[in-house]
């Protein structure tokens, strides 16, 4: 499927389940029009990684996800060769009249070749969908490989040679800020800043992935998850967090929300034990903002 017009591509994000502002669209677009990955930076759990997921809906695209990680080397992110079975093809080897040398030059083809994510997106012949998740939990050294990748678009083997894109595909990059990734590939790519979402979008959002939910309960759980977020906290709750409580207080057949919902399922919102501790300090206070003032004290 080709989205070549920009309202093709914010409808098309709508269509599957994304609500997005028009500056994401235009991100999305733009990358895909001059053929450029697309770096997505902000916090942890505001829908960075989705975007990849819909692009490979609304493309028809296959989908391939790298997550980086500290430590990350070639052999996980590119290629490695299957050393046990070029061990046992070897040893069945050892009888045939076949010299070492040509032995030896079996052994490194496709055939033993493992394809990690880089190499498989670029071995790819349909349109493909390269999501590079949390880049800056990878090493610098590990930028350098990458450098190379989204420049060239080839990979160089030493036992078989360069290996070329038969077709460029859509590129994601997405990062938290948990460390600053480099200018060279920053300069590489188109950027796009996601925030935590505003009354109106957060509402919308949940509404879209909760469907049949109490209009009274979602508007305070957006009103709630607003204000947390205000909070000194070490964990911020991002949009995931907001879905997931959605869906359980609308699984408990909540109408709206009390003191004591709020308590047993604080879990799902906030993953640090401080931050539980200090917003149930604060918890009177947060509903009250938020309009629930007759079940305080159940």
């Amino acid at each position: 499927m080709q989205l070549n017009e920009l309202s093709q591509v914010e409808s098309s994000l709508q269509r599957c389940g994304y609500i997005t502002e028009r500056k994401t669209a235009m991100s999305v677009y733009l990358s895909m029009q001059l053929n450029k990955p697309l770096l997505i930076e902000g916090p942890a759990g505001v829908g960075k990684t989705e975007i990849a997921k819909v692009m490979s809906q609304s493309l028809d695209a296959r989908l391939i996800r790298l997550q980086c990680y500290e430590g990350l080397d070639v052999s996980h992110a590119i290629y490695e060769w299957n050393y046990q079975r070029q061990l046992l093809h070897l040893k069945m080897e050892e009888g045939s009249d076949k010299s070492i040398e040509e032995r030896e030059s079996n052994i490194f083809s496709d055939h033993f070749l493992l394809k990690r994510p880089l190499l498989e997106a670029i071995l790819q012949e349909r349109p493909t969908v390269l999501l590079i998740d949390e880049v800056d939990r990878a090493d610098e050294a590990f930028e350098s490989f990458l450098l190379e990748i989204l420049s060239e678009w080839q990979i160089s083997i030493p036992e078989i040679g360069t290996i070329k894109a038969n077709t460029i595909p859509s590129v994601v990059l997405t990062s938290n800020s948990i460390r600053e990734l480099s200018e060279a590939l920053r300069r590489r790519c188109l950027y796009l800043w996601i925030d935590y979402p505003d009354f109106e979008k957060e509402i919308a959002i949940i509404k879209r992935k909760v469907p049949g939910i109490n209009e009274k309960l979602a508007q305070q759980i957006t009103l709630f998850m607003q204000e947390v977020r205000k909070m000194k906290l070490e964990k911020i709750p991002g949009i995931a967090e907001t879905m997931d409580w959605a869906r359980a207080l609308a699984a408990l057949h909540l109408s709206c929300l009390d003191k004591s919902a709020v308590e047993d399922t604080l879990g799902i919102v906030l993953k640090d034990w401080q931050d539980i501790r200090h917003t149930t300090d604060s918890l009177s206070e947060l509903l009250e903002k938020v309009g629930v003032t007759s079940k305080l004290d159940t």
